[in-house]
């Protein structure tokens, strides 16, 4: 079977062939999801984020590191890109995406994290093979990064993955942990366009090797979990769940009303079953912040 399919209208999720895929290998490709006029938004959104940012005074969600060729300090990641700007808002809320979430986990999902990552051309930084955040909580249900590319991901900057490894012990994966050597006879590399979107599961082993090209690449990165999962096994506590709830709601809501939103793109309709279907009503002028801090809500 392919690794990756074509969002073409009238499909609204992916298939169940592709479901299977997915739970075999830990990853999948979805291409040309996103319209030339989302892509100018959220690329120029990006854009006036990373000329914003500091080096020398860096923000609290913008992360920066020694450049390996040029030792100048080198913007890598945005965090809390949601609460940044409305296309990234409107972005979270895309239908096709969150159906196929739904389809892959469960109707009570919820988004965690969210941060953009910069590849900054000529800087040389990379990405050891690593596995993300909080993997102890996960069971049988998946968590998943859903990832936005901006820009081409060629041999120079692409992501490497090793298919069915996020099946493996934290023991086995740890072996990989820190090292640079990608091209490896497990390992594959996974070639994107602007507008595809990857789904990684977020215990399947990805890095990317160092960025001597003249290049950038950006992705947009939002992560999900289910209310049912987060709730009884973290990492956040419980009172986390409806904050989350409240956020793609309202996102929902902005989607319909943006100019460059397709008038005929049918949205999604979140329902979750009890106990997380109970809501309250949104401010009609939209919430007063879309960033919810991971320390703030962290189980001991």
């Amino acid at each position: 079977m392919s690794t990756s399919s074509t969002c073409t209208q009238p499909k609204t999720v992916i298939s169940d062939e592709e479901v299977k895929f997915f739970n075999e290998n830990g990853y999948l490709i979805l291409r040309n999801v996103l319209s030339p006029k989302e892509q100018k938004r959220l690329r120029d959104a990006s854009h006036t984020l990373m000329v914003n940012g500091n080096p020398e005074q860096p923000g609290p969600d913008y992360g920066y590191q020694p450049g390996r060729l040029t030792g100048k300090s080198t913007l890598k990641r945005i965090d809390y890109v949601v609460d940044k700007d409305a296309p990234f808002r409107v972005l979270l809320a895309h239908p096709y995406i969150l159906r196929t979430v739904e389809k892959l986990t469960a109707p009570d999902l919820i988004p965690t994290w969210d941060a953009m990552i910069y590849k900054m051309p000529n800087e040389g930084i990379s990405t050891p093979w690593h596995r993300d955040a909080a993997v102890e909580c996960a069971t049988d249900i998946p968590i998943f990064n859903v990832d936005f590319y901006l820009d081409e991901a060629d041999h120079d900057t692409c992501v490497w993955a090793i298919p069915g490894s996020h099946r493996w012990s934290q023991e086995r994966a740890m072996n990989y942990f820190k090292t640079e050597e990608f091209d490896l006879p497990e390992s594959q590399p996974i070639y994107m366009q602007p507008g595809d979107v990857l789904f990684h599961e977020i215990r399947m082993l990805h890095g990317s090797p160092v960025n001597t090209s003249p290049r950038l690449r950006r992705v947009i990165y939002y992560e999900f979990r289910t209310a049912g999962v987060e709730t009884e096994y973290g990492p956040h506590v419980p009172e986390y769940v409806p904050l989350k709830q409240d956020v793609l709601r309202a996102c929902i809501e902005l989607r319909k009303q943006a100019d460059y939103i397709p008038d005929d793109e049918e949205p999604f309709v979140y329902s979750p079953p009890a106990p997380f279907d109970q809501f309250d009503e949104l401010p009609a002028e939209g919430l007063e912040t879309y960033r919810y801090y991971h320390k703030d809500y962290w189980r001991e």
